[in-house]
């Protein structure tokens, strides 16, 4: 080969190492990265996939500047699973402790295993979670009166303010750090139990007359803020967080942090307790809602990923900042609450076109809106790629020039090309996690396995106009060609028997 030829080849191999490789600005500073993580949100919920009944202008217009994935999933179909998950880059049921946990479990993620924030931390990111936890804290039976830990801080976040589970348990305060927040000396001492009654604080149960509205029999513990909560609670009264509030107090927080860091790079993740029940949004965006309280909470949750954005347009930060926007979990309609919700949908749908939703086998259970925002460097457009949130792991990690420890998110795939819109190829696999059962995606073909259903796979908060509710779950195996029925409506197993064995035998490999 002539010497120039062999320049040219050797400078298109290093321009490709350079584009698939960490980018950096004109400074040399590494991409700050930024994770909008909301709570509940259905693949329909937001306006630019579908929803004619809610507006999301701030989400529409991310998506409008950068890549909108349409067969995107969280890793399960309910949420501390999924959180799990992304933080570890490792499938939840790996961890038989990665379930719904209650609000006072020991912490699921102890000091020493590997989470993305604690890969990016030493590749010199200022790392961050503001918002709902539910990863549990503490080494079980703790104070809430003195420092609770472990918890973010020993597992990689430089900084932490957080909702301890979700809203809809008690402890209803924030921890900012180790300690619950704006607790005075002057209370008495806060008190948790999941067992019994403490204190003398109103029930769901002993005082249903102070509701704003009434609840089923697990929902019916302590009341704060006119809400009962899972769980019961007594003391810290000057910490009690106000539900109208919270969103405003996410916002503050996370501004704070961008603020303090804007001159080196940065891990947010933005966590929020939208649109999980029980509803409570502002005022404000209520009354801008045409369905009722779920409307407000999807136009709340909007306004502060935009005012996420703004922040960083403000401090000329949007430029090299990755942006990712998604949900934890399918929708569910009825969770617990009688606020109305159902009859005030008028048509919407959650779920978009696919069955089900949270606590489901079924796409709507996991295949949710993912928003990747990256100005200069995405290109606008949309992408049919099969994406999972456990490769978010490897990916930012490339994405920041950071090293994944060996042995370290053992389920996390390098899929920052399809992730950046640099290809359309995605996974070829994934797996679907749902209460008792694990399905598998393999390209249009989606199998569930024969097996029990009890308990919530079979969505028991169910009501008559919930778009999200499915009949019980068949207990036969199941196959379903999304590519000719994305609804999962027909079972075609008995018609394609070698295919359903396949990828049987191909779950069964997947998930040892």
């Amino acid at each position: 080969m002539r010497m120039a030829s062999r320049i040219a080849v050797i400078g298109l191999a290093l321009v490709g190492f350079v584009a698939c490789g960490p980018r950096v600005d004109a400074a040399g500073r590494q991409p700050n990265i930024v994770i909008i993580y909301t709570d509940d949100v259905g693949y329909g919920d937001l306006s630019c996939y579908g929803a004619t009944r809610v507006k999301t202008p701030h989400l529409d217009a991310l998506a409008a500047a950068g890549l909108r994935f349409t067969d995107a999933h969280a890793t399960a179909a309910t949420c501390t699973p999924s959180r799990y998950s992304l933080l570890t880059g490792e499938y939840a049921f790996r961890n038989p402790r990665a379930q719904i946990l209650a609000g006072d479990a020991p912490a699921l993620i102890q000091p020493g295993k590997e989470t993305i924030a604690a890969t990016l931390q030493r590749a010199g990111y200022k790392t961050a979670v503001v918002g709902k936890w539910h990863l549990g804290l503490g080494n079980g039976n703790v104070d809430w009166n003195k420092d609770v830990k472990p918890g973010p801080l020993e597992i990689g976040f430089d900084y932490s303010y957080l909702m301890p589970a979700t809203n809809d348990r008690v402890p209803c305060v924030y921890l900012d750090g180790h300690r619950v927040d704006n607790l005075s000396p002057d209370d008495e001492p806060i008190v948790v139990s999941y067992h019994k009654k403490v204190g003398d604080l109103p029930t769901g149960h002993s005082h249903p007359h102070l509701l704003r509205y009434a609840a089923d029999g697990q929902h019916s513990g302590t009341i704060i803020n006119r809400i009962s909560r899972i769980g019961y609670m007594d003391g810290g009264e000057s910490a009690w967080w106000t539900d109208e509030t919270m969103i405003d107090v996410w916002v503050e927080k996370s501004h704070a942090f961008i603020e303090a860091n804007k001159d080196r790079p940065f891990f947010l993740f933005f966590s929020l307790h939208n649109i999980h029940a029980p509803l409570a949004p502002h005022e404000r965006f209520v009354k801008q809602s045409e369905i009722g309280l779920r409307g407000g909470s999807i136009i709340e949750m909007d306004w502060a990923a935009g005012q996420i954005v703004a922040k960083l347009d403000e401090l000329g930060l949007r430029e090299n900042t990755i942006v990712i926007f998604s949900s934890d979990n399918g929708p569910v309609v009825t969770d617990g609450y009688q606020d109305q919700v159902p009859a005030d949908l008028k048509g919407h749908r959650p779920n978009g076109p696919f069955r089900g939703g949270k606590y489901l086998p079924y796409e709507g259970g996991t295949r949710l809106p993912l928003i990747v925002s990256w100005p200069g460097r995405v290109k606008p457009g949309v992408s049919d790629a099969l994406m999972s949130q456990v490769d978010l792991f490897a990916s930012l990690a490339k994405a920041g020039g950071a090293t994944v420890p060996p042995g370290a998110a053992v389920d996390s795939k390098d899929m920052l090309g399809a992730l950046l819109g640099d290809t359309k190829q995605g996974r070829t696999v994934i797996i679907e996690q749902a209460p008792k059962v694990l399905s598998i995606r393999k390209g249009h073909w989606k199998y569930i396995p024969a097996g029990k259903r009890q308990g919530w796979a079979n969505n028991k908060h169910s009501h008559p106009d919930d778009p999200t509710y499915v009949e019980p779950v068949s207990e036969e195996a199941q196959l379903y060609d999304l590519s000719k029925d994305p609804g999962e409506v027909d079972n075609v197993i008995a018609k394609h028997p070698k295919v359903a064995a396949e990828m049987k035998a191909l779950l069964e490999k997947e998930t040892r």
